[in-house]
């Protein structure tokens, strides 16, 4: 049998109001007693600040199994008696002076003060009536208060301003002056300070409506939509990289146009809502809607792309997929829902009405993309939307619609190629072939390995002649103990050799030494070039002892040049080999240094329009061009 405390205060009449004088400090609390009081806003917090840590939500911190969080638990308890606080074991316990009974107890270091004992009382008397959270609770409009200064009045909000002041004794501030409340403005529309002439401009207006002019024209600028898609872009996520491994850059910035321009055309918050969530679902358009509208609408899905991904090849790809529905699901949730749904991935949530079952039903939604678990580490991880720029729209509608035909030619002829290749295979004669098959014999082959005399063995097409030396050339050791020629400047000259075209593929090349000293530092080993005719053809060039190639019709306007980067080692034997594709394109140029090809050779230039390379008069010439470009002490051997 429970025995009632005797709560010792005395409550006297006066006037319609109830003032308990608490025996404790006889502090009066005045509650007008015909409005009833609110759960949120005078009960909740005194139970959360006194009561809840260990009567509330938090199972594991729970005393005595009780919850006064919940009213049907409280009731069911019988801890409150809702209309009779006389019978009610809260206000037995909040009241009672004995330690061992009195709530909270002393341990905690908590003590509810006479008003809040007097609140809670009035509160139970009253029915005991709980509240959801502020946020449940469809908001109702109010009557617009009156105030004593009608005057300063200018619009309902105003009013409410007005009358919290009056009840504290305070005053309006004084209007600000124009300079500052135009940078407040702009600060707060657009981010970003104003511009002098715009200040100046409001300031000297006459109108009535400056200050909503001045309004309109921040929220008619570009600035306003960033400014605002700022914000919204925190709360959707939105990031330019993946976020986790390498982190890696994303390509996603038409969905934050997307975001920007929904701003700035004030889109109804409805459709910005159902766009993002699920523009891509969305089959009604509205009348009139074009082809670029209803791509926009998809893009707005760009929402549900920004979680975090990874690429890390150790992880469990279905933990993964979870994880990022999981991370969709709690995203709506906190964006549109406001509400920290997270708490119920693990358990039914403490405070919010969800469920664990709830937020599973609530992701199942959001699990059926076919987003992979890892990113591929690329910028465009698929599924992908390809968005033309606006200018290429057009064209790019139309490319999509002849697709379907050029794949179906293709199809056909490639279908149809190979009886009509091996047609062609049969009816080739002998002549035919040799004529399109590679190269096997050099067109020219010059040896210069005799060791002695003025002239050295040539080989045109396999046929054998001796050519002449000129009288600056020499002889030295050239590689592996064999003779080779030491070239100071033209060497020889041949009329009619090298003449190629530019659309000609073509190989050159030669076992080379260049001396120690750098004297000469920019020569030509061997070239077709006419410099009367703005340097007109080909060259095998040494600049700095990098081995590189021109390919010219007019220098420097119409013209290619590569160049090696690494350098050759002096007084060293190299063989040196110069390949070209007939391209045009600087990757047609291969370069090699005993065999190996030289990575990212300097294009030097790039001007070439693919015109003739031919020089038609100018001979072949080793060791130098035509006129100038020497090469000096140039160990030289096996050109071919």
């Amino acid at each position: 049998m429970r025995l009632p405390i005797q709560r010792g205060s005395l409550t006297l009449r006066f006037a319609g109001f109830a003032i308990a004088l608490v025996q404790i400090g006889l502090t009066p609390e005045i509650v007008r007693a015909e409005e009833p009081l609110s759960y949120n806003e005078h009960i909740r917090p005194i139970l959360v600040e006194n009561c809840f840590s260990c009567h509330g939500a938090d199972s594991a911190s729970r005393k005595a199994d009780l919850r006064l969080d919940r009213r049907d638990d409280a009731i069911e308890y019988g801890a409150i008696i809702a209309g009779d606080p006389d019978s009610t074991v809260l206000l037995d316990r909040i009241y009672s002076d004995d330690p061992e009974e009195v709530m909270p107890p002393p341990e905690i270091k908590k003590t509810l003060s006479a008003q809040q004992k007097a609140l809670l009382t009035q509160w139970i008397k009253q029915g005991a009536e709980y509240e959801p959270h502020w946020s449940f609770i469809p908001p109702t409009r109010v009557p617009v208060p009156k105030v004593k200064k009608q005057d300063w009045v200018r619009n309902p909000i105003d009013a409410f301003i007005l009358s919290k002041l009056e009840a504290e004794g305070l005053l309006p501030a004084a209007e600000t002056d124009r300079r500052t409340l135009a940078r407040r403005l702009s600060y707060d529309l657009t981010g970003l300070p104003p511009e002098p002439a715009v200040v100046e401009a409001f300031v000297l207006d006459p109108h009535a409506d400056a200050y909503e002019r001045l309004v309109d024209s921040f929220l008619s600028k570009l600035e306003w939509g960033e400014h605002r898609a700022r914000h919204w872009l925190d709360y959707a996520r939105y990031a330019d990289t993946h976020g986790i491994h390498f982190d890696n850059f994303r390509e996603i910035w038409t969905y934050r146009q997307w975001v920007i321009n929904a701003f700035n055309r004030n889109m109804p918050f409805d459709q910005f809502t159902i766009l993002q969530l699920a523009g891509d679902l969305v089959t009604d358009h509205g009348p009139g809607a074009t082809p670029d509208q209803i791509l926009d609408n998809k893009i707005a899905t760009g929402f549900n792309r920004c979680n975090m991904t990874t690429n890390e090849g150790g992880i469990i790809d279905e933990e993964y997929i979870v994880l990022y529905a999981r991370d969709r699901t709690e995203t709506t949730a906190q964006v549109f829902m406001g509400l920290t749904a997270g708490c119920a991935v693990c358990h039914d949530h403490k405070f919010d009405p969800l469920s664990q079952k709830e937020f599973y039903e609530l992701s199942a939604f959001f699990n059926n993309t076919t987003q992979r678990a890892k990113d591929g580490n690329v910028y465009n991880t698929p599924p992908v939307l390809a968005v033309p720029l606006a200018q290429d729209r057009t064209r790019f509608r139309k490319i999509q619609k002849e697709l379907p035909v050029a794949r179906a030619a293709l199809a056909t002829r490639k279908k149809n190629a190979k009886t009509e290749f091996h047609t062609w295979v049969q009816s080739l004669t002998e002549d035919q072939v040799l004529a399109v098959r590679p190269q096997e014999t050099p067109l020219v082959d010059i040896a210069f390995s005799e060791g002695e005399g003025n002239a050295t063995k040539a080989s045109f097409l396999g046929k054998q002649t001796t050519i002449p030396l000129s009288d600056s050339t020499s002889w030295l050791p050239g590689p592996s103990g064999m003779p080779a020629a030491l070239v100071n400047g033209k060497a020889l000259e041949l009329s009619s050799a090298g003449d190629f075209e530019h659309d000609q593929p073509f190989t050159i090349s030669c076992w080379v030494k260049l001396p120690k000293e750098d004297g000469n530092k920019n020569f030509s080993i061997a070239s077709r070039m006419d410099e009367s005719n703005a340097h007109r053809g080909w060259d095998l060039w040494v600049e700095d002892r990098r081995v590189g190639m021109h390919l010219i019709h007019k220098w420097p306007e119409d013209a290619l040049k590569v160049v090696a980067k690494k350098q050759l080692k002096p007084d060293v034997w190299t063989l040196v080999t110069l390949s070209y594709n007939g391209s045009g394109n600087p990757g047609g140029i291969k370069i090699y240094y005993d065999g190996v090809v030289q990575q990212k050779p300097k294009v030097a230039n790039n001007k070439f329009k693919k015109n003739t390379t031919r020089t038609e008069t100018a001979p072949f010439v080793i060791g130098s061009r035509t006129k100038g470009s020497p090469a000096k002490n140039l160990g030289l051997t096996n050109v071919s």
